[in-house]
């Protein structure tokens, strides 16, 4: 579930006021708020290294593996050959699809009853294993190694790239709080123009407190944050009650 771009710049400019800080502009919000927005994305894979050397509880919703990974999985998608930024490009090698951030597996889809997974190898490997019977690449057992932004496929009869499917974790694309403007000059949001943050919704708070600190306001209790959050809310319901 994203996080509203209009709920997190409406709190950031509540609690502006009140500690008369000023004022952000749309566009320096959405430079900063993205820019948050990435800092928190790369840290999952951190945090998601520390929590697999420690023990985890075995109670439900404390597992700490489970729970970073339940973050990262709003970033998990596959290639979709209708979405330009998912497309792979070329035959053989294949140009991995331009919004991806880490590779996760390949598979060879050559209709829809047949799916393979293929093997990642390293560049010493690939000598041996083509050249031994035994271990030749083949449509049933292909491999693929990874360089360059670029998946070189064997066999190499393997070039249509509908047949080729990539399941990776991608880039948060940039938030973009839109807006037009009224007749007194004031902004008025505009939500179909807009971008949320991808992130999960239990960020929210961490959002807000990351983007005050860019504009140089400490808030030490994060419960400010969510009190200015919760009258962010009710003025949204009471303008459309």
């Amino acid at each position: 579930m994203a996080i509203s771009v209009d709920t997190v710049y409406k709190t950031v400019l509540l609690i502006l006021n009140k500690e008369q800080r000023g004022y952000m502009t749309p566009d320096e919000f959405n430079k900063i708020g993205s820019q948050v927005q990435r800092e928190i994305f790369e840290a999952y894979f951190e945090d998601l290294n520390q929590q697999l050397r420690i023990p985890q509880s075995d109670m439900e919703y404390s597992d700490r593996v489970a729970v970073t990974d339940e973050k990262i999985a709003e970033f998990k998608t596959e290639n979709d050959q209708t979405v330009a930024e998912k497309t792979i490009g070329g035959t053989n090698p294949f140009t991995t699809p331009s919004e991806l951030y880490r590779l996760g597996s390949i598979t060879y889809e050559p209709n829809t009853a047949t799916y393979k997974e293929m093997q990642r190898v390293g560049r010493a490997e690939i000598y041996n294993i083509r050249k031994a019977p035994l271990t030749a690449p083949t449509t049933n057992y292909p491999i693929y190694l990874y360089e360059d932004n670029k998946a070189l496929v064997y066999p190499e009869t393997i070039v249509n790239p509908l047949h080729v499917k990539m399941q990776y974790v991608k880039k948060p694309t940039d938030i973009n709080w839109a807006y037009t403007t009224g007749s007194l000059g004031q902004l008025v949001y505009d939500s179909a123009n807009s971008i949320d943050f991808e992130l999960h919704n239990s960020e929210r708070t961490e959002v807000v407190l990351k983007v005050l600190l860019y504009q140089g306001v400490v808030i030490r209790d994060p419960q400010i944050v969510q009190v200015a959050a919760s009258r962010v809310q009710q003025e949204e319901v009471n303008e459309k009650s």
